[in-house]
């Protein structure tokens, strides 16, 4: 059977993965229109924080390189013909299909206003729609959205991203007309306006003409005026319909291809899926329902059961940092429903539920600007849960003596579906827990939940607790045996409790005598919290090997010695003293990918004076052993550099100095790059900074290794000072919360509330704690000390510095062999036939 999909975006990729995950006997050709295969368009406003096309995409490595599968871009089809049973490209190209899909989305509704198609004059679909919009961006002061719904304000978040002055300007008396009624409209307002975007509504524009200091002038029937230098228009959505029209398919009253509950059109052997198609007269324009429709058209391909039954339309959005929330019949338009609200003008807040006449349903809600029921009144309102007696409760604060109500996940059937995008249902859910996925990033990776719009996220964590305390196995998060806590609990008492040693955690919080387990994660909680040297009687027997030798084990049993070098530069006659010391103990030399000189194969005994010759030439501990800040890599910036526009190199190597020594819970490295060409690799780092125009964009929680993941835009147009305020809050924020041995991008993965959350806390200190990380810090930075110099000035710690206890003759078992003109560790075999070739100081 030969399957045509026209159309490669969300909707079209979900069928496809759906059909070829099923049958991958069946030969399925796809027609994109655009340059690229489908990207994640709900995310799209990213691509201006930063994100690429390649990070946008959906479409996994080498999926379209298995058998049976065909994907041809920028392949626009031009008719279809019902009788033949075949599709016509422009380039003639004519391709026999048994069954086609309509996978042809949306385009955007431009109203018909004179001079709509001027020169800088933007529709906001396509990434080349958003690149034409950067492009203009660059060279203007000014930009208006025409439309206040969900994309308009999206796309007013992307002009703001942009730098610029940004307005909205929307035909209806208030923003988001169709999820929010007037009060949560004037909230919502309220604090986008805050935010510094102008909201213009009730303006119905006339013309747009030049414009005397600007671009363009916006000419509105009540007389007034706005001038701007860009325009982009975000005023709906209508369906692509026209192949359809012109091969005589059934249309819905308000266009789009009609179809039934197996998404097949009138003709038989023509399915239409997402925002090109009519279910009972009713368009969807959310990704939730169109990845329904395709799962249902795909099982129908199959002969296998389910169709489309409509979809709910609630949805909730973080629209400029801002949540929003509409949940069922918003409006209350359902006979005889009441409504309970409630209103927060000091903290801009509105949340308002819509209950049956009996008063036992709950048939929709708003909120605005504070979220956090969200995922329970969606379950409440899809699930027919009987609401309290009280309902009220469910938004009003917290009275005394009146507990807030929570959704009760065991109180969920296990046919609740906790995942609209991905249609992942409670039972999925648990079936998942009970075959061993035990973390929200397991659970995520085995059944999609919560990797789309994430807004589910909370509830799916609900769900794994609830199971994992029901199985027994995980509602503990005990460190080990001797401690009855986790990292971050532990973490809480050594800060409040202001305990300085292991010793005293293990009375007061512990039992027994402690293990490889407990030990070296309460070393590091000691050192990151009170930056007490590690070598400290107290703490030296707590370390790992790395640390108890302040340097890295190798194969051999030598060690290797990595001098820090901020931001990567040193100078000559620092590179002169690098290769006499390399030289004088006949170590391999190799640069390290973070920009600095690694020298292997030194014996423990000789580490002191190594380090004693490299403190003389002004060189310090590079924590290469530690968990710990690794190092700030650096292009050289605008110092060098024709297209740097900011100093990397300059402010590399002040965030080096400042946050060398901090102990955190796995290595960090940072990046520092000059100018969006991005030869730092920041955007690859545990925290990543790119200088622009208008300042440094942070970036936080990438990494390579293993499993390699994007740093993600934490704020943008930052100075220096605010740069270091928030890596300030963002560092400690992570030592306190994280997990053992848990790096930034696997805490960020398994963070309850995920990005929005982080910048809430470190970004605009929801917590209220900022203040006290950055006094933490500070601290750190405060009390900061060589590692290398209080060894070698400590003779009790230099002491242990030796292979043998009773002889300060060397380890003969140390043989190394030359290559490419340097040294390696011997072989087993050639160890044993072998003599020492390199002499040792």
């Amino acid at each position: 059977m030969k399957i045509i999909v026209i159309g490669h975006g969300m909707v079209g990729h979900k069928f496809v993965e759906s059909l070829a995950a099923a049958a991958p006997h069946l030969h399925i050709t796809v027609l994109g229109e655009e340059p690229r295969p489908a990207y994640d368009r709900v995310h799209l406003s990213e691509f201006f924080a930063g994100k690429t096309a390649d990070d946008l995409s959906l479409v996994a490595p080498g999926f379209f390189e298995r058998p049976n599968l065909e994907l041809k871009l920028n392949a626009k089809v031009t008719g279809i013909d019902r009788a033949a049973h075949t599709v016509t490209l422009d380039s003639g190209e004519r391709l026999a299909y048994d069954k086609l899909v309509l996978a042809t989305g949306s385009s955007p509704f431009v109203p018909p206003v004179p001079g709509r198609d001027r020169h800088d004059c933007f529709v906001y679909r396509t990434i080349e729609d958003l690149e034409a919009m950067r492009e203009c961006g660059a060279r203007s002061r000014s930009g208006v959205v025409v439309g206040g719904g969900l994309l308009g304000l999206e796309c007013a978040k992307a002009l703001r991203d942009l730098g610029l002055e940004a307005h909205v300007v929307e035909f209806a008396p208030r923003l988001m007309a169709v999820q929010v009624d007037d009060p949560g409209a004037r909230v919502l307002r309220g604090r986008i306006e805050e935010l510094g975007v102008r909201v213009h509504t009730g303006k119905n524009t006339l013309a747009i003409v030049d414009g005397a200091e600007a671009t363009h002038r916006m000419e509105f029937a009540d007389g007034s005026a706005l001038e701007t230098d860009m325009i982009v228009f975000s005023a709906g959505i209508r369906p692509r319909d026209e192949l359809a029209r012109a091969a005589g398919l059934a249309l819905g009253p308000r266009g789009g291809v009609a179809i039934d509950a197996n998404c097949l059109s009138s003709d038989p052997d023509i399915y239409a899926v997402g925002e090109c198609a009519a279910w009972n007269g009713q368009l969807f324009g959310l990704v939730a329902p169109g990845y329904d429709m395709a799962r249902t058209a795909a099982r129908h391909v199959l002969g296998a059961p389910g169709g489309f039954a409509g979809a709910d339309l609630s949805t909730k959005l973080k629209l400029m940092g801002v949540d929003v929330a509409s949940i069922g019949d918003a409006h209350g338009t359902t006979s005889g429903s009441r409504s309970y609200q409630f209103l927060d003008e000091r903290r801009q807040t509105y949340k308002k539920i819509v209950v049956s006449d009996c008063g036992k349903r709950l048939l929709g809600a708003v909120l605005v600007g504070d979220a956090a029921q969200y995922g329970t009144l969606l379950q409440m309102a899809l699930n027919g849960m009987p609401l309290p007696a009280a309902p009220e409760f469910l938004i009003l604060p917290q009275a005394e003596g009146v507990p807030v109500r929570g959704l009760g996940v065991d109180a969920l059937p296990a046919s609740a579906q906790v995942c609209s995008c991905n249609d992942v249902s409670k039972g999925t859910l648990c079936e998942a827990v009970a075959n061993g996925a035990t973390s929200i990033g397991a659970l995520k990776k085995c059944t999609g939940a919560g990797t789309a719009c994430g807004g589910c996220v909370p509830l799916v964590t609900q769900v794994l607790n609830a199971e994992l305390a029901k199985g027994g196995v995980a509602v503990s998060r005990a460190l080990c045996e001797h401690f009855a806590y986790s990292r971050q609990e532990l973490h809480h008492l050594v800060r409040v409790g202001r305990i300085r040693s292991f010793g005293e955690l293990l009375e007061r919080h512990g039992s027994g005598l402690g293990c490889e387990v407990c030990k070296p994660v309460a070393a590091n909680i000691l050192a990151s919290t009170w930056n007490d040297f590690v070598l400290k009687p107290e703490h030296a027997s707590l370390q790992d090997s790395n640390d108890y030798f302040l340097g890295n084990i190798q194969k051999d049993g030598t060690y290797s010695v990595v001098p820090r070098m901020p931001g990567g530069e040193v100078t000559a006659d620092g590179l002169i003293a690098v290769g006499q010391i390399a030289k004088k103990y006949g170590l391999y030399t190799k640069i390290t990918g973070g920009q600095r000189v690694d020298l292997f194969g030194a014996r423990v005994e000789q580490l002191p004076p190594i380090w004693e010759e490299l403190i003389a030439a002004g060189f310090e501990s590079g924590h290469a052993y530690g968990k710990s800040l690794r190092t700030v890599k650096s292009c050289v910036g605008s110092t060098w550099c024709r297209f740097g526009v900011g100093d990397s190199a300059g402010f590399a190597i002040a965030l080096e100095h400042r946050y060398k020594g901090l102990r955190t819970p796995h290595k960090v490295k940072f990046g520092v790059s000059g100018c969006t060409r991005e030869c730092a690799e920041a955007q690859g780092k545990d925290v990543g900074l790119i200088a622009t125009e208008k300042g440094w964009n942070l970036y936080v929680c990438g990494n390579g290794g293993m499993k390699p993941r994007h740093a993600e835009l934490l704020a943008g147009g930052l100075d220096e000072a605010a740069v270091v305020r928030l890596v300030d809050r963002f560092l400690m924020f992570y030592v306190r919360t994280a997990d053992r041995l848990q790096r930034t991008s696997t805490w960020r993965e398994n963070l309850e509330g995920g990005l929005d959350y982080l910048k809430q806390v470190v970004v605009q200190d929801s917590l209220g704690i900022g203040a006290e990380l950055e006094s933490e810090m500070q601290h750190v930075v405060d009390t900061y000390a060589c590692e290398w110099k209080n060894a070698v000035e400590d003779p009790e710690v230099r002491k242990r510095f030796r292979t043998f206890v009773n002889s300060d003759a060397p380890d003969a078992n140390v043989v190394f062999m030359p290559e490419r003109g340097q040294i390696r560790p011997a072989t087993i075999e050639e160890r044993r036939r072998t003599i020492p070739i390199v002499a040792s100081a």
